[in-house]
């Protein structure tokens, strides 16, 4: 059903938007013209109903172990809904798998305006995968949704089944370079608010149109399985709805955009949408609850009630598929579709427009640190949830009694706010053109932000939050978040590089890779690159800091002198690596930085020093705090030992212990005769 009204949706909006007419000049053809938007939809249903059958895998469906005595093959999950989830996730990325290789092949039709038929297509299909990047990313999606197929067949374990999801995510990615991006200038906007949406929309859908095929076998656990969804899709529909209006304006520009037919298929997308999420909420509040007692009903033996418990499901079920079929149909009709906003680049494109893909930004003064934007969706996304979800956290201990410090709670939320400036204001415009800049956004992800996280305590305040799966439902050993918590933080992976040695070494060395290889380059082109910097230097800052000063849990920490001699090491690091940069005569990333024609500020080689001493100085600064906080916690420690033996000497006076030991021994050499 959800197939169905999804490509007549998307027929429906092609017609209306008029994107399948012939072409004037190399026209490919009816097949081609009608045949690219119908895999497209075939695609995205079958990559998200395996996003969503994966998602159910790793962290919904209920989950019990049997294992026979003695035996020594691994434990059988049980129920049969796990199992065939991984089942169901393996068909349907075999089916992705064929409709993104027609995609790639009615793309190139397309594209090159030649028919299917032709005695060179397949010669030219083969240099379009291999040479053009439509078709090299094409091809990726390909060959991610091949091997997503082959690991989804074999993998057995809530482990494998996440890193299949991963690469999963990672095709979805692919597909995210692909949509309108409204101009160069916006594309990293438009490609990271794609990412959100394709990611929300394919776990949303996805989820619900697998636990529909996985109805009849989730049995008993049915209940709790669409609990544990309605949570999720939750969180999908507000990714899905603030990805949404941001890719909507950037496309459409102004009100006025509505007025195209690009323009109403948006504003009956947004409907749908609308009406999705208002279905999604009342059955979360009716459904949910009443479909929990009917489940307990059937387990007591009613089969009536199971009878009833099913056919609620199916009543919460069929009217939201229908929706979200076409809700994709729409889309792919839109992504078919030219927008209001132009996708060229400007006329006369400037040097630092060629290089970065950005226009110039104006010269920084004090005030633009703060009102220059240049937004990251995704990372813009996650600072409001992590503030959102500690908040709640805090919220949950304090209903049932606990206390939770009110300064972790500030610590947390002046990290997630100084995160969120440094990664979308003024060192995001401004890092891409300036190195200086650049490196006071990385300083502040590597050594200001940890120590804010790293004081908030969020792994601690997680596990004492986050509900355990197993009190919920009695022998459920499935991983949900807290259990997926406890599992990264005891891992051998976790625990080697949570370990201080390792951390401290991560912490420098990572530093010189990245600035002294093509990593530094790979950050600046690509937003891939741009991403793994900012999650690889803050999770390494915040295993330093946590190391040294934190209170979650990890490692065995080191004793105070080795983490005060660990700490003026890292001091004397930032030093050399400062005064390298400052006395260096070879601009790195020259040309980048050095083709960017800028009319303000000093010379990329001068304004590479500033950088250098910036990094000396953001440096050590956050150095000393934290070796004056080492010191502080080393003093406590020893004022608590003390108190611990003057609590010992009163309670076991040791001056009479010596005393009355003395006379034992004196007995013991000379004892007395009868």
């Amino acid at each position: 059903m959800l197939v169905v009204v999804a490509v007549a949706a998307a027929v429906v909006g092609i017609a209306f938007s008029g994107a399948a007419l012939p072409a004037l000049v190399l026209d490919p053809g009816p097949v081609v013209r009608w045949g690219l938007p119908v895999a497209e939809t075939l695609g995205e249903v079958l990559a998200a109903t395996t996003i969503g059958a994966l998602a159910l895998a790793v962290c919904v469906l209920p989950r019990r172990e049997e294992r026979a005595a003695g035996a020594r093959r691994p434990a059988r999950a049980t129920p049969a809904a796990y199992p065939h989830s991984l089942l169901v996730a393996a068909w349907a990325a075999g089916g992705w798998t064929l409709a993104a290789t027609a995609q790639l092949v009615l793309s190139y039709a397309n594209v090159a305006g030649t028919s299917l038929t032709d005695p060179q297509f397949g010669d030219e299909l083969w240099l379009f995968a291999t040479q053009i990047e439509l078709g090299r990313t094409l091809g990726t999606v390909v060959v991610l949704a091949a091997v997503t197929t082959a690991l989804a067949m074999v993998v057995r374990t809530p482990t494998g089944a996440a890193w299949t999801l991963l690469l999963g995510v990672v095709a979805l990615w692919q597909l995210a370079q692909l949509g309108h991006a409204a101009g160069a200038a916006g594309h990293d906007l438009a490609t990271s608010a794609l990412f959100v949406h394709l990611v929300g929309a394919a776990v949303w859908i996805g989820a619900l149109a697998a636990l529909a095929v996985l109805v009849r076998v989730v049995g008993r656990d049915l209940a709790p399985a669409v609990a544990r969804y309605s949570v999720i899709a939750g969180w999908c529909v507000a990714a899905v709805a603030v990805s949404g209006l941001v890719s909507a304006w950037l496309r459409i520009g102004s009100l006025a955009g509505l007025d195209s037919r690009y323009g109403v298929l948006l504003v009956v997308k947004v409907a749908l949408l609308a009406a999705l999420a208002g279905l999604g909420l009342l059955h979360r509040r009716r459904t949910v609850s009443a479909l929990a007692d009917r489940t307990a009903a059937s387990s007591a033996g009613a089969s009536a009630s199971r009878l009833g418990a099913t056919g609620l499901f199916w009543r919460l079920v069929l009217v939201e598929l229908v929706v979200m079929g076409a809700v994709s149909g729409v889309a792919v009709a839109l992504a078919s579709s030219p927008p209001p906003v132009p996708e060229e680049p400007p006329a006369a494109p400037t040097p630092a427009y060629q290089v970065t893909g950005h226009p110039l930004p104006p010269e920084p003064t004090f005030a633009r640190w703060f009102t220059e934007w240049r937004w990251d969706l995704l990372l813009a996304f996650a600072t409001v949830a992590g503030i959102v979800v500690y908040l709640r956290w805090v919220r949950r201990l304090r209903r049932r009694g606990d206390a939770w410090p009110w300064a972790r709670t500030a610590s947390w939320t002046v990290g997630l706010l100084l995160f969120g400036w440094t990664t979308n204001s003024g060192p995001a415009t401004y890092g891409h053109v300036l190195f200086s800049a650049h490196m006071i956004q990385h300083m502040v992800l590597a050594m200001v932000v940890p120590v804010f996280i790293a004081l908030s305590a969020p792994v601690t305040l997680a596990l004492r939050a986050l509900p355990v799966r197993s009190a919920a439902l009695a022998g459920d050993v499935s991983r949900g978040p807290r259990e997926w918590l406890l599992v990264l933080v005891h891992s051998r992976l976790g625990s080697f590089f949570a370990h201080p040695v390792v951390a401290a070494v991560n912490f420098v060395v990572s530093m010189l890779l990245f600035y002294y290889t093509g990593l530094f380059e790979w950050s600046l082109r690509s937003s891939v690159g741009h991403l793994f910097m900012v999650v690889h230097f803050s999770l390494a800052g915040y295993l330093f800091v946590n190391s040294l000063v934190g209170i979650d849990p990890g490692p065995r920490r080191l004793g105070y002198p080795q983490r005060l001699l660990t700490l003026f090491a890292t001091m004397a690091f930032h030093a050399f690596f400062g005064v390298s940069l400052v006395s260096s005569e070879s601009l790195l990333v020259a040309d980048w930085f050095g083709l960017l024609g800028r009319p303000w500020g000093a010379s990329a080689i001068a304004d590479q020093q500033t950088g250098g001493a910036i990094t000396w100085g953001i440096g050590e600064l956050p150095t000393l705090a934290l070796a004056i906080g080492v010191a502080l916690a080393w003093s406590r420690d020893d004022d608590r030992r003390a108190r611990r033996r003057d609590r010992r000497t009163r309670d076991e006076d040791p001056e009479l212990d010596a005393y009355n030991a003395m006379l034992q021994s004196l007995e013991a050499r000379n004892p007395t005769t009868p």
